[in-house]
């Protein structure tokens, strides 16, 4: 079994991510950082980038058509849901959302890799650790934020796409949006996460 390891939480309040999808180029720098840091193998992916894309030629009342296509990248980690999924399915408490930031984590010295997490997640968050055979995750880069450091993606995007920090001082600055075309419905887990939009990305499913 892997050795965990706990730090003291970093806020009094929870943590969050905000993405900015209309600069996101789908370039996978945080991707490949994360990997990089995390020392992941082939296939497994801390953070995602989504290549969303959609629409076509539709009637216009008139007579005639016009289109609607979209396409756009969002990066998506996990979102260290108010209601974690996998926090709820996990039958050893292993999957756990601790208290202050809000961070789910995963204590490996109760996991034994059933998969109900991974299964539960609609964010594909947790995934299977196959040399340790437990499930591993995105944690925040818990231990830079206890260095004072930010997460790696955020430091790696050169577009400046990722920011992270309380994420009800995230919504006062940049709104409560979490719902755009290719994620799943916000109200399975209340995701702490807001997204600016790609363009498009509003009309064809956000709210």
């Amino acid at each position: 079994m892997s050795e965990f390891k706990e730090y003291v939480p970093v806020s009094d309040e929870q943590l969050g991510f905000f993405i900015d999808s209309s600069r996101c180029s789908g370039c996978k720098a945080c991707q490949v950082a994360c990997k990089d840091k995390n020392n992941l193998e082939v296939g497994r992916k801390f953070r995602r980038i989504y290549e969303v894309q959609g629409g076509g030629f539709v009637p216009n009342g008139q007579g005639s058509y016009e289109q609607n296509v979209f396409s756009y990248t969002l990066t998506i980690s996990c979102n260290h849901c108010d209601e974690p999924i996998c926090v709820k399915n996990c039958p050893t408490t292993a999957m756990h959302k601790r208290a202050g930031d809000g961070i789910v984590r995963v204590d490996t010295s109760k996991c034994v890799g059933c998969g109900y997490c991974s299964w539960s997640c609609p964010y594909g968050a947790p995934q299977m650790n196959e040399q340790t055979g437990q499930m591993s995750k995105c944690d925040f880069c818990i231990d830079l934020l206890s260095e004072g450091k930010n997460p790696i993606c955020v430091d790696t995007c050169p577009l400046n796409a990722i920011k992270f920090g309380k994420v009800k001082e995230l919504r006062e600055k940049y709104g409560h949006l979490s719902q755009v075309q290719g994620l799943p419905d916000v109200t399975i887990t209340h995701p702490n996460l807001v997204i600016k939009p790609h363009t498009g990305a509003l009309d064809k499913g956000g709210n």
